[in-house]
C-alpha cells in the first residue's frame, strides 16, 4: 500500500485525531471507548479509508499497552476482595468459567469450527472485562454495593484464570503436537515456578528498599514502573509463555508495596492511551468483505454470552442463598466479553492456531456484548423491575445470605429512617439523635454498616433502590424518611417505592443542583437537601446575623 501521508508522525497524529472525535461520539452514546477505537481502526483499515501504513509502530505501541494492561491488573490484584467474599467469588468466577467454555465449546463446534478454532472462541467468550465493569459501576455509585463487591470478587478470580489460560495457550503454541505438549507444559511450568521464585526473591530482599530510594523522585517510580513491567515482560515471552504473563508478575511483584497506589494512578492514562493504538490496530486488520460470513454466529455466539452469562451467575448466587435482585445485578456483569478475550484471539492468531477469520468473529462478538451490555448494566434496575416477576426460579425460599431479620428492641421505636451513613449522612444522624429523635441508619456498603455498628443508633445493611428491602423497614411508625444519597436514579427509585409501599409520612432526598431538586419535588419529595448550597446559606446567615 503506498503510504497516505508524508511521514509516520503526521499519521499517527490524524489517527489520534479520529480516536478523539470518535471517541467524544461514543461517550455520547455512553458506549466504552473500546467500542469507538475499533470502529476508528475499522475506518483507516484498507476496507475503508486504507489509510494505516505504519504498521510496525502502530504494532509496537499496541504491545507495550497490552503489557501495561497486564502490569496494571497484577499491581491492582487485591486478593483481599475475594478473601473477604469467601466462596462466593471462587464460586461464581470459577462456575461461569467453567459453564461458559463448556457450552461455548459445544456451541462453536455445532457451527462447523475445528475443535482448535472452537477452544479460543470458547475461552475468548469466558473473560468479562474488569476495567469496563469497574468502570459503569463507579460511574453508578455501585462498587460497595453487595452485587457490586460480589462482581468485582468473581472478576479478579477470571484475571488470574485468564494469565493461566494464557500460559496453558503458549505451551500449547510451543509443543506444536499432542505427543511433546506433556513435555513442554512440565518445561514451562519449572521455567515459570523458576521465574516465580527469582521474583519472590527480588520482592522480598530487593523492589520494597529500591521504591523507597526511588520514590523521592515520581517522576523516576513511574519510569522504573515501566522498565520493569517492559523487561519482565521480555523475559517471559523469552522463557516461553508469552510477554502478558511476565507484565502481570511485574504488577504482582510490585503489589505488595506501599508505592502500588501511586504507580496504578499514574500509569491508568498511559495504559489506556496506548491501548488506544491495540484497538485501532485489531480493527485495521478486519477485513469487512469476510466480516459478512461471520453475522450469524457472532449473533448466536453473543445472544449465549447476554443470556447464558448471566444465567449462570444468577443460578450460583441463588443456590448460594443470594437474592434474585442480588444474582440479577451481578450477572449483567458478565454479559460482554473482555479485552482479554481480544487479546487471546490475537495471540492465537499469531500462531497460527486461528484464523483473520475466526479473530474477525471474535472481535464482532466483543463489539457486540460491550455495546449492548453497557446499556444493560446502565439501565440495570429499570430492566430488573420489569423482568423481577419471572426470576423467583433463581431465588431459594429462604435466601438466608440477605433473609431480613425481625426488628430489634432498638430498631422498634424508631422515628427517622435514613438511608447513606457516609459523611454527611452520619453528620445528620448525630444531630438528630441529639434532639431527642430515634434513627435507624441504612447503608448498601458492609463495611460502613460494621464501622457504625457501634454508634447509638440502629444500622441495617439494605438499598435504597430495592422494594422488597424497603417493605421490611418500619415505614408505618416513622414520620420522616430521609436519603442523604445524591445519585438522582437512588432518590427516584426511593421516591417510587415509597408511593408505591403507601408510605404517609414525608421524605427528604438530597441533590446535587436546583435543576436536579426541582425534578425530586415533582417526583414527591417534600424536602430536597443541596448540600453545599444549604452549607453556603448557613454560613453567610451565622456571620451577618450574629
Amino acid at each position: 500500500m503506498n503510504p497516505i501521508f508524508s511521514d509516520v508522525f503526521t499519521e499517527i497524529a490524524v489517527l489520534l485525531l479520529l480516536a478523539a472525535v470518535i471517541g467524544g461520539i461514543g461517550i455520547r452514546l455512553r458506549q466504552p471507548l473500546i467500542v469507538a477505537f475499533i470502529a476508528v481502526g475499522i475506518l483507516v483499515g484498507p476496507s475503508v479509508l486504507g489509510w494505516v501504513s505504519a504498521d510496525d509502530q502502530v504494532d509496537l505501541l499496541a504491545k507495550l499497552g497490552i503489557a501495561l494492561l497486564l502490569f496494571v491488573v497484577g499491581l491492582k490484584l487485591d486478593l483481599h476482595i475475594i478473601r473477604t467474599m469467601g466462596p462466593v467469588a471462587l464460586a461464581t468466577g470459577l462456575g461461569q468459567v467453567i459453564f461458559t467454555s463448556l457450552i461455548g465449546y459445544f456451541i462453536a463446534i455445532t457451527l462447523g469450527m475445528t475443535p482448535v478454532t472452537a477452544l479460543y472462541v470458547a475461552v475468548a467468550l469466558t473473560f468479562s472485562s474488569t476495567i469496563i465493569i469497574v468502570k459503569l459501576l463507579s460511574d453508578k455509585r455501585e462498587v460497595d454495593a453487595l452485587h457490586g463487591r460480589i462482581a468485582i470478587g468473581f472478576l479478579i478470580v477470571q484475571d488470574i484464570v485468564v494469565v493461566l489460560v494464557m500460559i496453558g495457550l503458549t505451551a500449547l503454541g510451543e509443543a506444536g503436537d499432542a505427543a511433546s505438549l506433556g513435555q513442554e507444559t512440565l518445561e514451562v511450568l519449572l521455567k515459570g515456578g523458576l521465574f516465580i521464585a527469582a521474583i519472590a526473591l527480588l520482592m522480598r530482599y530487593v523492589l520494597t528498599p529500591l521504591l523507597h530510594q526511588l520514590a523521592r523522585s515520581p517522576e523516576l517510580l513511574v519510569l522504573f514502573a515501566i522498565a520493569w513491567a517492559v523487561a519482565l515482560g521480555a523475559v517471559g515471552a523469552h522463557l516461553g509463555f508469552s510477554k502478558e504473563v511476565g507484565a502481570f508478575l511485574a504488577g504482582v511483584s510490585l503489589a505488595s508495596t506501599p508505592y502500588r497506589e501511586a504507580i496504578g494512578a499514574r500509569l491508568v492514562s498511559l495504559r489506556d492511551f496506548l491501548l488506544l493504538f491495540f484497538f485501532i490496530d485489531l480493527g485495521a486488520g478486519l477485513e469487512l468483505v469476510t466480516l459478512d460470513a461471520q453475522v450469524v454466529p457472532a449473533i448466536i455466539l453473543s445472544l449465549f454470552v447476554l443470556i447464558g452469562n448471566p444465567l449462570i451467575v444468577m443460578i450460583i448466587l441463588g443456590a448460594m442463598g443470594y437474592r434474585k435482585r442480588t444474582g440479577f445485578l451481578a450477572g449483567l456483569t458478565v454479559a460482554q466479553i473482555s479485552e482479554f478475550s481480544l487479546i487471546l484471539g490475537a495471540l492465537g492468531l499469531s500462531m497460527g492456531h486461528i484464523d483473520a477469520d475466526t479473530m474477525g468473529l471474535i472481535t464482532l462478538v466483543g463489539l457486540i456484548t460491550i455495546s449492548a451490555s453497557t446499556y444493560m448494566i446502565l439501565y440495570s434496575h429499570s430492566i430488573y423491575e420489569w423482568i423481577s416477576p419471572w426470576l423467583g426460579m433463581f431465588e431459594r425460599k429462604r435466601a438466608y445470605r440477605e433473609e431480613t431479620r425481625a426488628l430489634s428492641a432498638e430498631e422498634s421505636g424508631v422515628d427517622v429512617i435514613l438511608f447513606g451513613m457516609g459523611r454527611f449522612g452520619s453528620g445528620i444522624a448525630s444531630e438528630l439523635r441529639q434532639r431527642g429523635h430515634r434513627v435507624l441508619g441504612v447503608d448498601f456498603d458492609p463495611v460502613l454498616v460494621r464501622q457504625q455498628d457501634g454508634n447509638i443508633y440502629a444500622v441495617r445493611y439494605g438499598d435504597a433502590e430495592d422494594p422488597e428491602f424497603l417493605a421490611s423497614l418500619p415505614l408505618g411508625q416513622v414520620g420522616w424518611v430521609l436519603c442523604s444519597v445524591r445519585e438522582m436514579p437512588v432518590n427516584l427509585a426511593l421516591l417510587h417505592a415509597l408511593h408505591e409501599y403507601g408510605y404517609k409520612g414525608k421524605v427528604a432526598v438530597t441533590a446535587h443542583s436546583t435543576s436536579n431538586a426541582e425534578q425530586l419535588k415533582h417526583a414527591g419529595a417534600d424536602r430536597v437537601l443541596i448540600p453545599y448550597a444549604d452549607a453556603a446559606a448557613k454560613v453567610v446567615d451565622t456571620l451577618f446575623n450574629s
